[in-house]
Order: C-alpha cells, then sequence, then structure tokens
C-alpha cells in the first residue's frame, strides 16, 4: 500500500500517550488540560484508527479575548519521524505565521502572542512543514491546518436607528401595529447563546407593548386621544443570551406622534356677537370677524361659515379666511341709518371635511347669533339720479333756463342745499346754474355746428358743511335750427370750348350743408335774377342736389370775352328757408375737334387734371439746354481773354504753369501768382478756374484761410485734400490736383524748378523732334547744353 501524509488533530481522553508528551516552555492555566496534538504521520489510512482517542482532521480550536499576561498555548505539532534526538525542525506559515502565532522549532508547540478578536477574524489558515536540520530537506510534505476562534459573549445587542419616529391615528384599537425595532449582535450565533436577543419595553407603559421575539411595537391602550397627549417617548431595550441574567444589552427610543382624526366638531366660544357699522361703509367692506374653536388640526380644522337666516341675510355676506380660519362678515348692500339700524343674522360653522366613522359624536357644525348696529354719518346731499339727460335748441335765447337738477340732503337734519357748476367741465362758461333751486340756464349762444354736446358737472353741497357735496353729470343736447345756407360742396372753376354747340353739358354742380335734416336735404338751383335773361349759359335743375350748367349759344370767342362768372342761387327746404349764392367762374379756351382744351387766354387756367407728364418733360428739357448754351457760352468767352505771362520786365514773379494737354507750350499755359499761393487771403472766391472748361456751373465752394506764413506745400496738400474729398471737383490736370505741374505726364516735366534734383545733365534735344510748338523750348534748352559744352 502507498503511504499517505496528513494532519492529525488528537484530543486525548486521559493523560497524554508517553511517546507524543513534550515539555511546553509556557501553559496558560485558564485552558484545560488536554494537549492538542497535530501529528505529521507517514503511515497508511488504516494507522489513523487508534483506540482510547477521538480526533477531528486539520483543526485547532482557541478562544477568543485571552486576557492572561503569558502567551496563548494553541496546540502542538508533531511528526512521526522525530526521534526526539533534535534532528528535525518545526516550522510555520500562513495568516499570522511568526507575528501572531509562532512555534517552537524543536517541539512543534504554537502558542498566540496577542489577544485575537473572533469578530475580526474568526478562522486563521497555516502551513506547517518538518525539514532536516542537517540537509534542509523536508522529511513530511507540507500540510494545512486551521485555527478555529471560539466565540466568547464580548458585543452587546446594537439597534439599526438610534432613535426611530413612528406615528399611528388617535383613537387606535388596541393592538395596532406602530413599528418595529431591530437589534443586531456581532456574537456568533452558531454557538451558543451569545447572539440570542429578545426585546423589552422599559419606558412607555401602559400605553404601547413589545413583542419580545420580534421587536414589534403595538398599542396597549383603548382610545388614545391627541387633544390629551400627542407626543409619547418609549425606550426599548434588547437583550442577548436569550435575556439570562449575565447577558449584554443596547437601548433605543422610539418617538411617537399620534395623529389628528376628525373627531371634534367645531363650537362657537359665545352665542352671540355685536359689531357696529357706519352707514358709510363703502361695499365689500368687512364688518366684523367671528370663530368657532376646533381641537383638531390641519384639515380636519378647517370651516365655512354661511348666514343661514336673519334679517340682513341679503345685506350682508360672510367669507372663510383661510390662514386663521375666522369667518368675516362684509357689506353686500349699501346701509342707510335712517331706513334701518339693527340687523340681527344668524351664522352657522361647518366643518369642511367630516370623518363617516364619527357621526356618532354628534353634528360636526354650530351656531351663533350676530347683532349689527349701523351707526348714523353726515351724508352729502343725494340727487335724485345718478345722470341727467338736456336738450336745448342753438338758437335758444340767452338767460333760457334748459332743465333743473333736484339733491336733498339724507339726513334726518335735512341741512338746505347749494348748487354750482364745475368750471373744469365748463371753461368757456356757456351754461350757470341757480344756486337755491338747481335750475340750468344758459350765459352764452350755442352753436350745434360747433358742438353737439356739453358735459357738465354739478356739485351738490350742504349749505352749513360744504365739504359734504356731492356730483352728477349732465348731459346737455344741442339741437339743430335751420340757421345755415347751403353752399357749393368745392369751389368751382371750368371752362368752355370755342367751337362749343348749344345746350352742351359744361358742369355739374353741387351741395353742402352744415345744418341737420331728419328727412335728408333738398337743394334746390337757379341762377340769380340779374343773369337769368342774359347770361350765355342756362342752369338745369336735377332734383336730386345736383345742377348743370349748360351752353345757349353755338360759339365763344375769348378774344371778345375770356372770362364769365355765373352766379347761382342754392335753397335748401327747411323752415325757415335758407339760401345762398355762389359763383362758377366759366373761361373761353381753344379746343380741339374732340373738346380737349388746347390753350386758354394770357391768365393761367387751372384745370383740374393739370399738366401732362409729356409737357412737364418738354419744359425741363427745354431748361436744361438753355443753362448748358449759357455755362458754354461763358467758358468759350472766358478761354478767348489771354494774360501775358510778365506784364514788365520789373515784375518778376515766381510762376507755376499748367497744362492743358501735354506739349502745350508756352501758348496753351496760364500763369499763377506765387504771391497769391503766399497770400491765401487774396484769392477771389467767385473766380473761377480759369484752366478748364466746366461742364456745369458750380457754386464757389468757400475753404478754410491758411496763416500768412503757411508753406506752399502746405497749402498745395491743404488745397489737393480738400479737392479730392470735395465731389463737385473733376479730375483735371490743375494746381487743385497735383502738388507739382508735370506730375503723371507722359513727356514728363518741362520745368526747371525739379533740374536741381537730377543727378546728372540732361539731354533737351527730343524737344526738337516734337513740333514747331516746341521749337522756342528747343532753342532755349538746346543752347544751354551747347553753352554747357563749351
Amino acid at each position: 500500500m502507498r503511504t499517505y501524509h496528513c494532519f492529525w488533530l488528537l484530543f486525548w481522553a486521559g493523560q497524554p500517550h508517553q511517546s507524543f508528551l513534550t515539555p511546553l516552555s509556557k501553559r496558560t492555566s485558564g485552558f484545560p488540560e488536554k494537549e492538542k496534538v497535530l501529528v505529521l504521520s507517514g503511515n497508511s489510512r488504516q494507522d489513523l484508527h487508534r483506540s482510547k482517542r477521538s480526533w477531528m482532521w486539520n483543526q485547532f480550536f482557541l478562544l477568543e479575548e485571552y486576557t492572561g499576561t503569558d502567551y496563548q498555548y494553541v496546540g502542538k505539532l508533531h511528526s512521526d519521524q522525530d526521534k526526539g534526538d533534535g534532528s528535525l525542525k518545526y516550522i510555520l506559515s500562513g495568516d499570522g505565521a511568526g507575528d501572531l502565532f509562532i512555534i517552537n522549532e524543536n517541539t512543534g508547540d504554537i502558542q498566540a502572542t496577542k489577544r485575537l478578536d473572533r469578530e475580526e477574524k474568526p478562522v486563521y489558515i497555516l502551513r506547517a512543514q518538518a525539514i532536516n536540520r542537517r540537509t534542509g530537506r523536508p522529511v513530511e510534505p507540507e500540510s494545512e491546518f486551521i485555527i478555529k476562534i471560539h466565540d466568547i459573549n464580548d458585543n452587546e445587542p446594537m439597534f439599526t436607528k438610534d432613535v426611530y419616529n413612528a406615528s399611528i391615528p388617535e383613537t387606535s384599537d388596541v393592538g395596532t401595529f406602530v413599528v418595529q425595532v431591530t437589534a443586531t449582535d456581532a456574537d456568533d450565533p452558531t454557538y451558543g447563546n451569545s447572539a440570542k436577543v429578545v426585546y423589552s419595553i422599559l419606558q412607555g407603559q401602559p400605553y404601547f407593548s413589545v413583542e419580545s421575539e420580534t421587536g414589534i411595537i403595538k398599542t396597549a391602550l383603548l382610545n388614545m386621544d391627541r387633544e390629551n397627549r400627542e407626543q409619547y417617548q418609549v425606550v426599548i431595550q434588547a437583550k442577548d443570551m436569550g435575556g439570562q441574567m449575565g447577558g449584554l444589552s443596547g437601548t433605543t427610543t422610539v418617538n411617537i406622534t399620534l395623529t389628528d382624526v376628525n373627531d371634534n366638531p367645531p363650537r362657537f366660544p359665545q352665542s352671540t356677537y355685536q359689531f357696529r357699522a357706519p352707514e358709510s361703509t363703502p361695499l365689500d367692506s368687512p364688518v366684523g370677524r367671528i370663530k368657532a374653536n376646533d381641537a383638531d388640526v390641519d384639515e380636519n380644522a378647517e370651516i365655512e361659515y354661511s348666514i343661514t337666516e336673519g334679517d340682513g341675510y341679503d345685506m350682508f355676506g360672510i367669507t372663510t379666511d383661510k390662514d386663521t380660519q375666522e369667518g368675516i362678515i362684509t357689506v353686500k348692500k349699501a346701509l342707510d341709518f335712517e331706513s334701518k339700524n339693527l340687523y340681527i343674522l344668524k351664522v352657522e360653522a361647518t366643518n369642511t371635511h367630516v370623518d363617516p366613522r364619527f357621526l356618532y359624536l354628534g353634528p360636526f357644525k354650530d351656531s351663533a347669533t350676530v347683532r349689527i348696529q349701523v351707526e348714523d354719518v353726515d351724508e352729502p346731499p343725494m340727487f335724485s339720479r345718478p345722470a341727467y339727460i338736456m336738450e336745448v335748441k342753438e338758437d335758444v335765447p340767452l338767460n333760457s333756463v334748459i332743465g333743473t337738477v333736484t339733491a336733498q340732503d339724507p339726513d334726518a337734519a335735512k341741512n338746505p342745499v347749494k348748487y354750482s357748476v364745475d368750471r373744469h367741465t365748463d371753461m368757456d362758461r356757456v351754461f350757470n346754474i341757480n344756486s337755491g333751486n338747481g335750475s340750468i340756464f344758459t350765459s352764452k349762444p350755442l352753436d350745434r355746428e360747433t358742438l353737439l354736446w356739453h358735459n357738465i358737472t354739478v356739485i351738490a353741497a350742504e349749505i352749513n358743511n360744504p365739504k359734504q357735496s356731492s356730483r352728477v353729470p349732465v348731459f346737455i343736447k344741442v339741437l339743430d335750427v335751420n340757421d345755415n345756407a347751403p353752399e357749393f360742396a368745392m369751389f368751382y372753376e371750368t371752362f368752355v370750348c370755342e367751337n362749343a354747340k348749344a345746350e352742351q353739358l359744361i358742369q355739374t354742380l353741387s351741395a353742402v350743408d352744415k345744418d341737420d335734416s331728419y328727412n335728408g336735404h333738398q337743394f334746390s338751383f337757379s341762377l340769380a335774377p340779374e343773369a337769368a335773361s342774359s347770361s350765355n349759359f342756362t342752369l338745369q335743375d336735377n332734383r336730386d342736389n345736383t345742377a348743370g350748367i349748360f351752353t345757349r349759344k353755338t360759339r365763344y370767342n375769348r378774344h371778345e370775352t375770356s372770362t364769365y362768372f355765373l352766379p347761382v342761387v342754392i335753397s335748401d327746404n327747411d323752415y325757415p328757408i335758407q339760401s345762398s349764392t355762389e359763383t362758377v367762374t366759366i373761361r373761353v379756351c381753344a379746343c380741339d375737334h374732340r373738346g380737349k382744351m388746347l390753350s386758354c387766354n394770357a391768365e393761367a387756367l387751372i384745370h383740374p387734371t393739370g399738366l401732362s407728364t409729356g409737357a412737364l418733360i418738354a419744359i425741363l428739357l427745354c431748361i436744361i439746354i438753355l443753362l448748358v448754351t449759357v455755362v458754354l457760352f461763358a467758358a468759350l468767352r472766358r478761354q478767348r481773354k489771354k494774360e501775358p505771362l510778365i506784364i514788365s520786365k520789373e515784375d518778376i514773379r515766381d510762376n507755376i504753369v499748367s497744362y492743358n494737354d501735354e506739349g502745350g507750350g508756352e501758348e496753351d499755359t496760364q500763369a499763377f501768382d506765387i504771391g497769391t499761393l503766399r497770400n491765401p487771403e487774396a484769392i477771389d472766391d467767385n473766380k473761377l478756374r480759369r484752366d478748364i472748361v466746366p461742364e456745369t456751373l458750380f457754386l464757389p465752394r468757400r475753404t478754410a484761410t491758411a496763416r500768412d506764413n503757411t508753406d506752399v506745400r502746405d497749402f498745395i496738400n491743404q488745397r489737393l485734400k480738400e479737392n479730392d474729398t470735395d465731389p463737385t471737383a473733376p479730375p483735371y490736370d490743375s494746381l487743385a490736383t497735383y502738388a507739382y505741374e508735370g506730375n503723371g505726364s507722359v513727356a514728363e516735366s518741362l520745368s526747371s524748378l525739379e533740374s536741381v534734383t537730377t543727378d546728372g545733365d540732361q539731354d533737351y534735344d527730343y524737344l526738337s523732334d516734337w513740333g514747331p510748338r516746341f521749337k522756342k523750348l528747343a532753342d532755349m534748352y538746346g543752347s544751354m547744353d551747347s553753352d554747357k559744352d563749351s
């Protein structure tokens, strides 16, 4: 049979066998006398069955929380190869080996150096080996063994919460579940009763109880009333060891609140309430507050107030203040001390949320009586109407009465009243009022066509107390009378053709009337008597408020009579009849065969159609052509004028020459006085440029004058900048555009002013090739070259 190596943990019932007994360096008095031996063996399985001993494979057992001063003895390792001659050496490795657990390498005794806590680590796994000291080779295979920590009751029960909060409705039945508390014990629940917890109540009886096994708290008293006591504090104890003496315990606090139920009806603290209200109290204003008390809270205490009966049922109203649960009595109709000075009301308060479970307690409402005394105040006069509407004809004589307003003092004293007109509403003082009887009369003439309605305000005040006053609006409508004659709807000015035929319609007339007509206006038209027989025109009334003017003869001559004035009489049909005479102006004009006007006399005719677009364009073109002709003529005259370059031999001036075109020579130059550049005030602002031919005339542009000592270059640069930004300045080669003459020319500069800037002599022989115009220049500069050559 093959050999088998293993650890044996042997518990000897009696004295240890002599072959395994080895002395211990340190023993603990607190442990049993039985020695724990773990045997390293090479025998077969059959050798494991030994008589007179019990065994458990590869385990040591050790109690936690050792408090002795010596090392705690754990057990002993022993190999069957150990002959006791010290040739073997025992080695320990694994959890805590060498630190927490040490081994005697000669004897195999294992000891714990520190106090162990099962709650921190309940099991330690180690490995043991026996080696030969001389060779260092193992004589047994490495084997694993376990050290288990036996639990002791060193942890008290701990509740999951330090404080529990719970609530139940008031008047709950006995045995109603409240809350469950839970405590845990860190000790080993599989070893003894160290972790077996039972619950008990230390504080809170006789109101509550707790189940010892589950920790469920229940009610223990019937009809607990929130209104008597709302908060309860219960202390629960959890004890291990099954509650036996010597067990450890822990406590927790449970705060229990009774929640409200609507088990209390509202109740008025008094049966009658007294209030006073002045008769001038505005509508919807509060008169007083009442409140019914309710022992409940939140929505169970919400109350709705109502007026159920009384002689002031329609005079007053009541609402609920949601914040204070008070009933607010308000005025619904105006109070009048003289009419009624006492009102008696019955007010009822009712819970809005009623719990049917408590209806047996009675109706959840209450009622009270409210007496309201109306107080007399000095009231202003009261008009008989809220507003007055009056009518008056516009032709009424001055100081005519048009109506009357009436006001009385509503108080019992019946103080006399005086009337007046608020002048802010009648700035022109068209109306006045009798201060004693309130009759309104006119003080100025009325005109319906100017103002149809007059809105004034009348004030009524007590004579004894003018501060007590009231106002009323008075609307006065001005009625129309036929006091305006009809007139033309517009100014009529027409024409008649010289070749007109008889009975030809030349104009249709219409009229308007400022007066109002109930049945509509009916106008009649006729010629004035002085023109009815001698006029060259006739008038026909169309009976529809229009009339037509017709020619009476066949031809008209504008050279004989250019204008006719036709008087027309317009009348209305109202009473009294009003009429007016209007004049129609008729001009005689030349017309084509279709009757279209061509021309009239010298006096301009303002025709409604105006000038045509073609005629306006033709007139504008003529004006433009005329202006262009004038400008060109002035420019040509200005060009013909010649000024000598040098007036006399004594008058020697520096000249800046500008050329109209390249190579023009002296014939095309115009001189500029350099003194003018040095004295800008001497420039004639009205003088146009003489070196260009302007296409159009521009107004002379004034520029800021420079100082007398301004340098020429600065002056030219300033003028150059001004002309560059001037939209009316054309891009000509002129003094205004270039700083120095000749810049930009293909032929370059011909002036000797810039000769000093050249490094060498210049050749001007090319001037001879430019033609006769440059012959003089060629001779001048050519001779200079010849002089130099010589």
